[in-house]
This record gives C-alpha cells, sequence and structure tokens, in this order.
C-alpha cells in the first residue's frame, strides 16, 4: 500500500538566552501537577520536561495550561492557536489555477464542509468575502502532498499549498490532504510526530516539539496508529478523508 508525506512549512528553531534551566524546568512541573497531570507521567530529559514520555512542554505551554479555558490535551497541538474571539470567519480562497484541477478543487469544498459540520467556534467558507476575519489561500505546488504552517497571533496560517499530483487521486484522498493542511493552519501537530514511521513506514523520525509546541489533547489516544486520524504524517490511496473519533474529539475541546 502506497504511503505518501505531507510536508510541514514552519519555523522550529529553539534558542536560549540566558535561562535557568533548572528553574525553569521546576516551574514546568509545578504547572503540569496544577494542571492535573499525574507525578509519573512527567519526565526530564536533557534539560528538557516531557509528558507522556514524548510530548515536550515548554514553560510557556504549562503557564497555558493554567489559564481559564486553555487546557491542554492529547492529539497533538502547537502553542498557538487560533483566538476564535476574534476570528469567526476563515475565508479560504483557491488560486485560479488550483480551479483548474477538478479533484483539488472537489476535495477543498469536502474539506470545508469537515470542519462546518462540527460546529466549530469558527466557519469556513470558500472565496474571498468582507467580512473574512482571516483567509487562507490555496495554492498549488508539485507532488502527491501537501504543507502549510502553523498559527501566529490568534490567526491561522494564511497559506495551505497542495500538489497537483492529487488530480490523480480518488476525492476522498484530496479531501483528507486538505483538511490535513488546514489542520495545521489552526494548529494541529502530526499525530504521529514521535515517530513518522508509523504512518510513513521506513526509519523512525522523530520531528522534535521545537518551539512551536507538541502538546497532548486530553481525551485522545497518546500513541498514533495507521488510519487513527487524518493529522497522521502520511496518507495511504484508500483514505476517505472523514474525521476519525479521536480527531473530532480533539477539535470539540479546542474549537
Amino acid at each position: 500500500m502506497r504511503k505518501l508525506s505531507m510536508a510541514l512549512l514552519a519555523g522550529v528553531a529553539l534558542v536560549g538566552c540566558g535561562v535557568d534551566p533548572q528553574a525553569e524546568n521546576q516551574e514546568i512541573i509545578s504547572n503540569l501537577l496544577e494542571a492535573g497531570f499525574p507525578a509519573d507521567d512527567i519526565m526530564v530529559h536533557e534539560d528538557a520536561v516531557y509528558v507522556g514520555r514524548d510530548a515536550h512542554v515548554t514553560l510557556e505551554a504549562s503557564r497555558e495550561m493554567l489559564q481559564t479555558g486553555k487546557q491542554t490535551a492529547e492529539q497533538y497541538r502547537t502553542t498557538n492557536l487560533v483566538d476564535t474571539s476574534s476570528v469567526k470567519k476563515i475565508c479560504v480562497v483557491p488560486t485560479a489555477t488550483f480551479n483548474t484541477y477538478s479533484q483539488l478543487s472537489a476535495g477543498l469544498d469536502l474539506a470545508i464542509d469537515n470542519y462546518n459540520s462540527l460546529n466549530l467556534a469558527f466557519t469556513l467558507v470558500r472565496g474571498s468575502a468582507s467580512d473574512c476575519d482571516a483567509t487562507i489561500s490555496a495554492k498549488t505546488t508539485t507532488g502527491a502532498g501537501g504543507s502549510s504552517g502553523f498559527p501566529k497571533g490568534g490567526k491561522p496560517y494564511g497559506t495551505i499549498n497542495i500538489g497537483t499530483g492529487l488530480q490523480s487521486y480518488s476525492t476522498d484522498v484530496n479531501e483528507h490532504v486538505i483538511t490535513h493542511e488546514i489542520g495545521h493552519t489552526i494548529g494541529f501537530r502530526h499525530s504521529d510526530y514521535y515517530d513518522r514511521s508509523i504512518s510513513c513506514g521506513g526509519t523512525a523520525t522523530n520531528e522534535g516539539a521545537s518551539n512551536v509546541g507538541a502538546i497532548l489533547i486530553p481525551g485522545t489516544p497518546s500513541t498514533a496508529k495507521v488510519g487513527g486520524s487524518i493529522m497522521n504524517s502520511c496518507f495511504r490511496s484508500s483514505e476517505t478523508g472523514e474525521w476519525s473519533t479521536s480527531d473530532k474529539t480533539a477539535l470539540d475541546y479546542l474549537y
């Protein structure tokens, strides 16, 4: 069964500037305990604090866990999310070139329907409008995958890039890939970010938490499996494009 990778465009630099790692880690652990994580689920490795053995928790993320309405959880999300107090309507605007690919175009409509079917705190619409609170441009790229990025300043990442090679795949696969890339723009990490071989095969590769965070969302599995989430790193030619139970739980929890 063929497996294809969906690349991810996001800055991933870690820089330390005169911070005392030990004092910082003590605060992170204290915040995690206060947020309800069991002590035996927290570990320190190479001056970094982890929960669930594979999810790195930054100081900022641990503080965010203590804020009202900002509890964290499983599946995996970035530290930054879309601020739904100001972003209610997100317009997804395909380029003229994007619209010439029938499968990509149909997949975009179905991806938008995926999000709107869950009655989230925001609505996605296709095309530009005067009342858009945020805009995501849907562009084409080479290959048969996609790429996007993470939220910034309370708004979704502004671009998804979808490979024109997907034109030869089913509408369901196009729906899956586009839903996946929109997922990144609103803050979702790969569900198997800690071991891409789960969905991609080959050698185990850990993307790392980096400075964007990899925070577990409660109520979802802490480990990934093939076909277990639209947010898996790689997709199969048999994908249905529909949410898994854990996908729905994660979206409902956050948005």
